[in-house]
């Protein structure tokens, strides 16, 4: 609880909830984590089976998301938290909410090593692969900034992603370009399209749990505020 800069309460037991909240979110972070390096590796190795292995077990981070928001309303309603632990709460219950997405747009990657893709289109998979590598690190951290409720590594990791967002746009139109000179290519390739968004959608929610923890420590809402101002 110290490193979430939460002071301990009279109540051992409230400070217990808080606890068991906090490990539960880590606990969907890391499943979601796994999801989205899964669902990468299923694309990048064609494995269809993993593939099918992540598209089964995304029920598992939607129960948690429904568990953990019943244990926030919970503690709300038996505790009626304040200042901090009442931020606290609601970033928790915005975060999973943006976890329980990203396990969606996770799904949508692993649709990608269902399909069959000939050995032109090889290439095409890497570079989606670069992408996702680069977000998948992004959620890496930002869980870990979550964890440590560091700031300062919100902020930077809330700039970080208009790197992904600029690789999003050169993957693109590298995209655009092969089906104007392959019209065939074109059910592929706007397989990959689909996905590559996905892997961006990922960053940007990787944005949003940033953004709740500034709110959680600094009591600060910086949705729509340029990196300067924040």
């Amino acid at each position: 609880m110290d490193n979430l800069n939460i002071g301990r309460h009279i109540s051992g037991q409230f400070n217990e909830d808080l606890e068991n909240v906090i490990n539960h979110v880590m606990h969907m972070g890391g499943l979601v984590e796994k999801q989205l390096s899964d669902s990468l590796k299923a694309v990048y190795e064609n494995d269809k089976e993993l593939a099918q292995k992540v598209l089964a077990s995304d029920y598992k981070i939607n129960n948690l998301e429904v568990s953990i928001d019943d244990e926030c309303t919970r503690i709300i309603a038996k505790r009626q938290p304040a200042a901090g632990d009442l931020r606290l709460i609601m970033a928790v219950i915005k975060t999973i909410a943006d976890l329980e997405r990203i396990g969606d747009e996770a799904e949508k990657i692993a649709q990608v090593a269902l399909e069959s893709f000939d050995s032109k289109q090889q290439d095409l998979l890497m570079n989606l692969d670069n992408l996702g590598r680069a977000v998948l690190q992004l959620l890496q951290q930002t869980l870990d900034a979550f964890t440590r409720m560091d700031v300062d590594a919100a902020i930077e990791l809330h700039k970080a992603d208009k790197n992904i967002d600029r690789n999003y746009d050169a993957l693109m139109r590298q995209l655009m370009t092969y089906m104007m000179e392959d019209p065939r290519s074109i059910p592929s390739v706007m397989s990959v399209i689909w996905s590559a968004r996905a892997i961006e959608r990922i960053g940007d929610r990787c944005q949003n749990v940033c953004e709740y923890i500034i709110y959680f420590v600094k009591g600060k809402v910086v949705r729509h505020t340029s990196p300067d101002d924040m």
